[in-house]
Order: structure tokens, then sequence, then C-alpha cells
């Protein structure tokens, strides 16, 4: 499936399918097509939309997670997008989706956070990006799954090209940066709605404890592991990941209210 993407007052997106909204949120390093195979199986039935985050070109002095919760808040509007949505976040847009969902309590439907920061990342393998060094790139790409095999060299190239620009690396440091300074901890009591954790078993970025502790963190929250999985559980099992989701959207769909005769 090919994702179309879409351009309206300087944002470019993905918009896929009627009825509810399921919104989606890539990573540091994540692209639209992270999320191609939740976009297959739920645009039949769900409007998907996907923002493409600035991660790389927005102004350095917003590069951080507050920077990107603005920039969703203001994509919404752009779109006129006002009724309450799923928001579902992966690394990085795990973290943004968490922040939009305490600043805005009201507009978020449902959580799913896969591999989220919040709590504790290690999103280079505890060192930041080498500029130039392709044999570095290739095991920090692969050390997101947990088949290094999916870390093709197409992917590859994408974020050498990316941590080869000065630019775009400096932007990259301080949103990585912000996300560890952006500890949740102590907020995440404020989460009231129905969450989904789905966490890989073979994480080593955001490894299964940092998953237990959302878990104990955000009340009422559901946790489910898979094996053999990384830190994108959407790409690496998303026959898992999608079954995980649909049992979640019906459990927790809204009830038709009851008239009395």
């Amino acid at each position: 499936m090919e994702l179309q993407i879409k351009e309206k007052d300087g944002f470019s997106y993905v918009d896929e399918g009627t009825g509810e909204v399921l919104l989606l949120l890539h990573g540091l390093f994540g692209a639209l097509s992270n999320w191609e195979d939740v976009v297959r199986e739920f645009s039949p039935d769900y409007r998907v939309i996907i923002p493409l985050l600035p991660i790389y070109d927005m102004p350095l002095t917003k590069a951080g997670v507050p920077g990107l919760m603005n920039y969703v808040e203001d994509f919404l509007a752009a779109i006129g997008l006002t009724e309450p949505t799923t928001v579902l976040g992966n690394s990085l847009g795990g973290h943004v989706a968490l922040v939009y969902a305490l600043r805005n309590p009201a507009r978020v439907r449902r959580l799913v956070l896969t591999g989220s920061s919040g709590l504790f990342e290690d999103s280079m393998g505890g060192s930041f990006p080498k500029r130039g060094n392709y044999a570095f790139v290739q095991e920090r790409v692969g050390y997101t799954f947990y088949d290094p095999t999916l870390a093709t060299k197409e992917l590859v190239d994408e974020v050498f090209n990316v941590t080869n620009s000065n630019a775009k690396c400096l932007r990259i440091i301080s949103i990585a940066r912000s996300a560890q300074r952006h500890n949740l901890g102590k907020d995440l009591g404020g989460i009231k709605v129905p969450t989904l954790l789905v966490w890989g078993l073979n994480d080593t970025i955001t490894p299964p404890p940092v998953a237990h502790e959302f878990n104990r963190l955000i009340a009422g929250s559901e946790l489910r592991f898979l094996d053999h999985c990384g830190h994108a559980p959407m790409m690496e099992r998303p026959r898992e990941f999608n079954a995980y989701l649909r049992q979640f959207l019906h459990r927790t769909a809204p009830q038709p209210a009851v008239v009395a005769a």
C-alpha cells in the first residue's frame, strides 16, 4: 500500500478512510511508512491520520517534545479536527502523545503507546549520531529491531542521509535531549483515558521494565508484550499488533446513548 501524502497550510500528512479518528505519531527516526500496516488494516473502518512531524527542519529553538506537541495541536487546528481522537504513538511519538493528552484531556478518547519514551529511552544505544559513519548508523538502525534484517539498506540509507547533515543532527540531538529531560513519571497519574501498551519483549531502547512502569503509573492501562520483537512492534509484528489494537478499540468503543421510552 502506497501512502498518499496530502498538503495543507504547510503540513504534510496521511488521511485515509472515514469514521472515528486514529491519530498516529511516529518516532525520532520514524516516517509515515512506519504505520503502513496499521493504515491498511484500519482505514476501511476508521479515519487514520498521520502528520509528518518536522523533526529535521523545525526551528532549533523549538526542537523538543513541547515544540512537537504544539505542532500536533496546530496541525489538528489546520485540518479542522475538533472531535476526540484515539492517539497512537511509537517511541518519541508516544511521548508527544502523552504530553498532548495531559494538556488536552477532553480531546483524547484513548491512548495506545508502543515503545514510548517519557520515562526512559536509549535512543542511540548510548551515543548520539556520528556524522558520516555509515557502519555506526547501520548498527544503530539494526538496534531498533529484534530481527536486524529489517534494517534494510533503504532504511539505513535514509537515516544515514539525515545524520550526514549538521543541521538535521543538531535537531535530532536537541529533541533526544529534550525527551530525556521531560520525564513524565510524576504526571502519568493525570492520564484518565483507556490506555493500551504494546511492547516488544526484546526492546533494548525502551526495555520491558519501562513498559511495566508505564502500566503501574497509568491507572487501568493494559499491557501486552510481543516476543521476538524490538522497539517498533507495528512494523516488526504487524499482525499481532493490529489484533491487540482492534480488540482494544472494540472493547473501549463508545456506547450508544440509551433513550428512555
